[in-house]
């Protein structure tokens, strides 16, 4: 299991997620929070560290891409809630979020039959920013 990230490493993973690669500079700029460019750079590191990116140098400039796609992280956040609060019981989180109505019937029905025609692991880190299975 990856180690968690805090609340700035997953704001500046959305946007090197969304960007496909980024720049220090670039991930700052679009950022939700105003941060230093030198902050960026050291979370950016610590990213790197834990495995989360990696980068590559054009011209001096270090440039960033995931190294981990979306949804194995978001998965992986699902299965230490499951862990922490259902018992390691994935049924009991989705059913939860069935009774919270954080899934209503269809998004369910439309993962139901995701799943039954084997395409969720290929659609499940292709699923487009801010967009809820």
């Amino acid at each position: 299991m990856m180690p968690p990230l805090g609340a700035l490493e997953r704001e500046v993973m959305q946007v090197v997620w969304a960007n496909g690669g980024s720049t220090a500079e670039v991930v700052r700029e679009q950022l939700m929070r105003r941060s230093k460019e030198s902050t960026v750079r050291t979370v950016l590191r610590r990213l790197e560290q834990k495995g989360y990116v990696t980068h590559t140098i054009v011209r001096r400039t270090y440039i960033y891409r995931a190294a981990v796609a979306r949804g194995r992280v978001a998965a992986e956040a699902i299965q230490s809630i499951a862990e922490r609060f259902c018992d390691g019981s994935i049924e009991e989180v989705l059913a939860s979020m069935v009774d919270a109505a954080m899934l209503d019937q269809r998004r369910l029905r439309l993962m139901i039959d995701t799943i039954a025609k084997g395409k969720a692991a290929k659609n499940f880190g292709s699923s487009s920013r801010g967009q809820r299975v």
